[in-house]
């Protein structure tokens, strides 16, 4: 049984690797710790927060007496080293480090994911030319400054039973009042900052192209006995805005999803099409899917490189967004937008689809952009059991890429080319698209 006795106790340690989840690996009496806040290399002093398992423990950086080169001052300053641990609001965990190293550590953790999770040996072309890409070159750089900050279209806060509005502590549900946002817009930072008098709950701030900042209260709901629902948004969610990308505009609920980087849908977007050209380009008398299709962003990237009649369907389980979606299509006659979980959907149509549709699907591509725990083995071989020309893999987590990468894999599919892109800096957090095809 681990020795819950050690809570508390404050150690010194070298810090070795970066671990997935924003994170980095230290050693201590032949014991994995796990330790936020640092980097590579550094000689800290920790106070030990969780030694409950026997396999790893985790500790609070308290100060740095070794720091590496690449350090800098925490571009959110509630969050530096020098502010006690359990202050620290959530949310910017490499605001740390200088930026051009962050994308090397995201690299590295991709990497590391993919041959771990996924059997991809090697840092470039060694397994069926797949080489991962995240660099200065092809991550997202704009209007946001130098060091990463003001790239933020949509953030949650949160009010507690007392009021207090802001974000989370790091890796807590307390809420950190603040006096900035670094990482959003102004005009997020702005609105969130005159906020007052909230009901205890969430609170969104949603920034869409016209560049109005709408407020959406997200008050917790009694469940009876002393009990809260989680929040849930009212009218306001469900004004419609809209978002461009390309010269294209889309319709999207306030409330619903959208690209958090205000460059992040065009850039995706981008990755994608220079995707479907590495395999070819798109057949327009086949049929592509888009699954976890949101708002049709990606379908139309799918449909915009064929005639008005190429055949895509959308699949997505918000039945509000699947409305959105096939307004978004309407340009294409041969698009759709269907709403379902795309493993019941996909699970018909690999049963009663006809000898035709089946011909056509293996002519054709199919893009899966699913949430953070991927898209998971009965998704991924039910597309491949469709043997599709293609497959174009949209992930915000590089071990569930990798995971399914395996599954992929197992079933015949390769990947020609992954493109990682750091849409999301001073934050641990990665975007990556693969390219799959068959063997």
């Amino acid at each position: 049984m681990a020795d819950t006795t050690a809570d508390g106790r404050i150690i010194e340690l070298e810090i070795g690797g970066v671990a997935h989840g924003g994170v980095f690996v230290a050693r201590h009496e032949g014991r994995v710790v796990f330790v936020p806040d640092v980097l590579p290399g550094e000689r800290v002093v920790v106070r030990l927060s969780d030694t409950r398992k026997s396999s790893f423990w985790r500790a609070d950086a308290l100060e740095v007496t070794e720091a590496s080169p690449h350090r800098r001052a925490h571009v959110w300053w509630q969050a530096d080293i020098d502010t006690p641990p359990e202050q620290r609001p959530g949310g910017a965990d490499f605001g740390h480090i200088e930026l051009g190293h962050q994308r090397q550590l995201k690299l590295q953790v991709l990497l590391e994911a993919l041959e771990r999770f996924g059997g991809i040996i090697g840092p470039a072309a060694t397994i069926s030319g797949v080489a991962p890409i995240l660099d200065a070159e092809s991550s997202v750089r704009d209007e946001e400054t130098a060091d990463g900050t003001r790239w933020r279209t949509r953030v949650s806060l949160h009010v507690d039973a007392d009021g207090r509005i802001g974000p989370y502590a790091a890796r807590s549900h307390r809420v950190i009042p603040v006096r900035d946002l670094p990482l959003a817009t102004s005009a997020v930072q702005d609105a969130a900052l005159e906020l007052r008098g909230a009901k205890p709950g969430r609170i969104d701030l949603v920034q869409p192209a016209d560049g109005r900042v709408r407020v959406l209260p997200r008050p917790d709901e009694p469940a009876g006995r002393g009990r809260a629902r989680p929040p849930r948004g009212g009218r306001a969610d469900r004004e419609i805005v809209v978002e461009r990308v390309g010269g294209r505009e889309f319709r999207v609920d306030a409330g619903g999803f959208w690209q958090v980087h205000r460059l992040a849908a065009s850039t995706l977007t981008g990755a994608v099409t220079a995707a479907l050209g590495s395999v070819g380009g798109v057949d327009p008398d086949a049929w592509h899917l888009d699954l976890y299709g949101g708002v049709g962003l990606f379908a139309a990237a799918i449909a915009g490189q064929s005639g008005s009649a190429t055949r895509v369907t959308s699949v997505e389980s918000d039945a509000r967004a699947t409305d959105h979606a096939g307004e978004n299509l309407a340009e294409w006659v041969g698009a759709r937008a269907e709403t379902g979980r795309v493993d019941r959907w996909l699970a018909k149509v690999v049963a009663e689809a006809s000898a035709a549709e089946r011909e056509r699907l293996s002519r054709g591509v199919v893009l899966l952009d699913p949430p953070r725990a991927g898209a998971g083995r009965e998704v991924v071989e039910s597309v491949t059991s469709l043997s599709p020309a293609a497959v174009v893999y949209v992930a915000c987590d590089p071990v569930a890429l990798a995971r399914d990468i395996a599954t992929f894999r197992a079933r015949g599919y390769e990947p020609t080319r992954i493109d990682g892109f750091d849409l999301f800096p001073n934050s641990h957090h990665v975007e990556a698209v693969a390219t799959l095809v068959s063997r």
